[in-house]
């Protein structure tokens, strides 16, 4: 395997982390005016998310990092074509963070309502910003030969996007849900699981339509299997789910985050961000790639970096593992 290539699964791989990991993390945050009935059950959602959520968020800086590294065509078209919807991403993201931080500080019912209507609406905006982005990454946009857009600042809002942008929102309500069965206790607990159980086979047929047009329009032999088994994680997911086995639900829905990445990014190659005025102009992971010297330094930084950071957050994981309820919240402090 090439470097090229390589890296190209290694963006890949970044992808699937950032929507597996944010993905509950997005979700709890569009949940929080639906499970949280009280100040108290809000609390303990956002303290099931609490130790991880910016943590979360590596994975998307780390996936740009490597973008820009491996394939500085590819990050520079990409950016500046969707430059509209990457910047509300960013500005949700910005706002979201800031009100997880701000939102104890001040002992006021009308401030903590405030900072949950940010939360909310951060999550939202922020995870049909990401589902846009991804849709365009692989849909593509009208570039030139140079791999500049041609249009408008809002070629990127397109039908097929917005499908894309439906997709991921309505993933991260099912997967959000199915966290918060998995990591709450009580009434909160079961409340998660049947909400999860009822909204999975509406919320899930945007991202199953995605990614069959996607197979329609530029999938092969194998990613139609990867398609096949995405749709029967779905269904293990929900049946898990009616038997009362969150974490093997939560395992499913795993399944589901890889195999619509291979079948996205497999449809994907060799080109990284398609041309929809010409496929001439479309770049490809050759094409926008850096030096080979460039691409060999990065693989050996990767390959002790990576491991490190997967040690770390894996063990953040694993201390802050056991279900939280009502009872384990104290009492509000603020400064």
């Amino acid at each position: 395997m090439s470097l090229e290539i390589l890296w190209f699964c290694i963006v890949a791989l970044f992808f699937t982390g950032y929507l597996f990991l944010e993905g509950f993390d997005f979700g709890v945050g569009m949940l929080l005016p639906v499970l949280g009935r009280n100040d108290t059950e809000r609390r303990v959602l956002i303290n099931t998310i609490g130790p991880v959520w910016d943590g979360n968020e590596v994975w998307l800086i780390v996936g740009g990092g490597a973008m820009f590294a491996a394939f500085p065509g590819w990050y520079a078209s990409l950016f500046s074509g969707a430059y509209v919807p990457l910047l509300v991403l960013l500005v949700a993201l910005i706002g979201r963070g800031v009100a997880f931080e701000y939102r104890g500080k001040v002992d006021s019912p009308r401030w903590r309502r405030t900072w949950d209507r940010v939360i909310i609406i951060g999550s939202w905006v922020a995870t049909l910003g990401v589902g846009m982005v991804i849709a365009t990454t692989v849909l593509g946009l009208p570039l030139d030969a140079h791999g500049n857009r041609v249009g408008s600042p809002f070629e990127a809002f397109r039908w097929d996007t917005m499908l894309g942008s439906l997709g991921v929102a309505g993933f991260a309500l099912v997967h959000g849900a199915a966290f918060l069965s998995l990591k709450t206790a009580g009434e909160l607990r079961e409340r998660a699981r049947l909400l999860a159980i009822r909204i999975m086979p509406v919320a899930m047929l945007p991202i199953v339509a995605l990614l069959l047009l996607v197979q329609l329009r530029e999938g092969s032999l194998w990613t139609l299997v990867m398609l096949a088994v995405t749709a029967v994680a779905t269904v293990v997911a929900w049946l898990k789910l009616l038997a009362n086995r969150d974490g093997q639900a939560f395992a499913a829905l795993a399944l589901v985050v890889v195999g619509a990445v291979v079948v996205l990014f497999g449809s994907l190659y060799p080109n990284v961000l398609p041309s929809t005025l010409d496929a001439a102009n479309s770049l490809t992971v050759e094409g926008v790639s850096s030096s080979p010297y460039t691409l060999k330094v990065m693989t050996w930084v990767a390959a002790f970096g990576a491991p490190a950071v997967l040690v770390y957050q894996s063990w953040t994981y694993w201390v802050f593992r056991k279900r939280i309820s009502v009872r384990n919240i104290p009492p509000v402090h603020t400064p």
